[in-house]
């Protein structure tokens, strides 16, 4: 399976048309559209230590050969929309691979944020800072000290892990807020409400934050 979007949004589409319709050969081109943003979801989630050993694009890899396996079962009764399916399934099998690789040292999966019938891990607040600084911050702002990236990490820590989960979902696997309320089990409104003071919040710490060129 390429790890690049080949397929634009019209084509992956009609593809998901044909695939609901049970033509099978259109699963690996539904999934290819769909790659950048399961990509981010493992990406933010992949434990802190497992990184450097687990490589986003195998765990996706082997991903697909799940989906492959679930299609059918998925087809004869789809109680998800395809593309969080298709999430889900990725989900699934990135939390087998943390506890094959951490098993007892996993955290407490009542502790996170329940996706249906299974705990996915939650992102990485580690993974979230990196993200935020190159999506709210300047290409001025690049070379940040360490003590402001603390001051940040500090600012995503101090959010309510469904506020992070809300900032990660919407914010960096661009799920609408339809499909992010679907998978933390809330109202729509409620997670635009979150989202926007998560996004409030974490602004406005950033905006404070100097540039490496001041003082």
């Amino acid at each position: 399976m390429s790890n690049s979007t080949n397929n634009p949004p019209s084509e992956v589409a009609r593809l998901a048309e044909r695939l609901k319709t049970g033509d099978v050969e259109a699963l690996a081109g539904v999934f290819q559209g769909h790659y950048d943003r399961l990509r981010r979801m493992v990406e933010l989630r992949i434990d802190a230590r497992l990184r450097g050993r687990i490589d986003a694009a195998d765990v996706l890899q082997d991903s697909f050969i799940d989906l492959s396996r679930r299609l059918d079962g998925y087809l004869s009764d789809p109680k998800l929309p395809l593309f969080l399916w298709l999430r889900q399934v990725v989900s699934d099998r990135l939390a087998m691979v943390h506890r094959h690789h951490l098993g007892t040292r996993m955290r407490d999966a009542a502790q996170e944020v329940s996706l249906y019938r299974n705990a996915l891990p939650r992102a990485s607040s580690a993974a979230l800072v990196s993200m935020l600084l190159g999506r709210l911050t300047s290409p001025s702002s690049a070379a940040i000290r360490a003590e402001q990236v603390l001051k940040i990490q500090e600012a995503v820590n101090a959010l309510a892990p469904i506020d992070r989960e809300v900032v990660a979902l919407r914010h960096f696997e661009q799920l609408t807020r339809a499909e992010a309320a679907a998978v933390l089990g809330i109202t729509e409104e409620a997670g635009a409400k979150r989202y926007i003071r998560a996004i409030k919040k974490l602004k406005k710490i950033l905006a404070a934050t100097p540039d490496e060129s001041e003082g």
